[in-house]
């Protein structure tokens, strides 16, 4: 993530932020300059300009979700990222909205870094699906026999509400014996399926080398998964996997694969952003295009040493709890030459 500073005064303000701290203008983000826009705080409708454009608020942005902004002679009421979603919580439910807003928070976070690659978000002529997202709860009434489980189908990414509720979150992390569990996270495993189909299975190469790598994807999954939550003894995980969950499947070894590549890339390119890493220690100007990952995993290895101390100074568990033994090095290796490969 890049460092964002307010149009209007220059200090530094979070991605998310609506209004800067320091001035009070009103905040917007504009995806195709990737930039901070600032305007005057008693406009009752903020408009914005950058370029001789004028810009305003998604539609999300009444619900306090969204400080995205969209071109206002266009025809699009939603953000590029607001549009993907097919299904939002029941709004009326005040505990809904405030975890609607968390996830909100690390769904553009998602879509910002896949923009960054160029990812596509829809469909082409081979059958491919779009990009979508459902945000349901248990106790909602679910439409066309949709299921509220965390998931992904089809390009619909399915995330239950209580992952944003930090204490089931907690909970269910316990449960499921996992040493990480954010929603960022969830975001970028689900969508790791999506990427799955659209970069693996529709290029016979990647297909070839994925099975090479990660074993058979024609693996009964549903046998897969019944066998990981039965919690049978896998003892030869940690010299294989990411995590013991990625054991499960070649599916699912991908998709936690998929999402530990974004977290060490997104890691370390908020670091270059802030200063925290340097391209003369480094070699690495834009952490999303540099073509050798040995920098990239390099780059991370006293980097995560030192936010990990920096929460335990703090009494807070570890950011990264992670080991990576080579076997996963080459998996993080595949993903970043596929994505090589789809940007040359």
């Amino acid at each position: 993530m890049k460092k964002f500073t307010c149009q209007h005064c220059s200090n530094v303000v979070y991605f998310e932020n609506h209004t800067c701290v320091a001035c009070k203008q009103w905040l917007g983000y504009e995806p195709i300059s990737s930039r901070m826009l600032a305007t005057n705080a008693q406009q009752n409708v903020p408009t914005f300009q950058l370029d001789g454009r004028n810009y305003h608020y998604c539609s999300n942005h009444q619900h306090h979700v969204c400080n995205w902004l969209i071109e206002a002679n266009g025809a699009d009421t939603f953000c590029e990222a607001c549009k993907l979603n097919r299904t939002i919580p029941n709004l009326s439910v005040k505990d809904y909205l405030d975890e609607w807003k968390n996830i909100e928070m690390a769904k553009h976070r998602l879509i910002y870094a896949l923009k960054r690659w160029r990812l596509p978000f829809y469909g082409n002529t081979t059958g491919s699906h779009n990009l979508e997202f459902n945000f349901l709860s248990e106790d909602e009434k679910l439409k066309e026999n949709q299921s509220a489980m965390t998931g992904h189908a089809n390009g619909l990414v399915t995330i239950n509400l209580a992952e944003a509720d930090a204490i089931s979150r907690e909970q269910a992390r316990r449960e499921l014996e996992e040493p990480y569990r954010t929603l960022i996270g969830h975001f970028r495993h689900e969508v790791g399926h999506y990427y799955w189909d659209r970069l693996i299975y529709e290029n016979q190469n990647n297909l070839t080398a994925f099975r090479n790598l990660f074993g058979d994807d024609r693996a009964d999954y549903g046998q897969a998964l019944e066998q990981h939550y039965k919690k049978e003894h896998n003892y030869n995980w940690k010299g294989n996997y990411i995590s013991k969950y990625a054991s499960s499947h070649p599916w699912e070894d991908w998709a936690e694969t998929w999402a530990h590549y974004l977290h060490i890339v997104d890691m370390v390119d908020t670091a270059l952003n802030f200063g925290l890493l340097t391209n003369a220690e480094t070699n690495i100007t834009d952490a999303y295009y540099h073509p050798n990952f040995t920098d990239i995993f390099k780059a991370i290895v006293p980097l995560s040493i030192a936010v990990n101390s920096l929460n335990r100074s703090m009494g807070q568990p570890d950011v990264y709890p992670f080991v990576v033994p080579q076997n996963v090095l080459q998996k993080l290796e595949f993903v970043h030459a596929v994505l090589r490969n789809y940007n040359s």
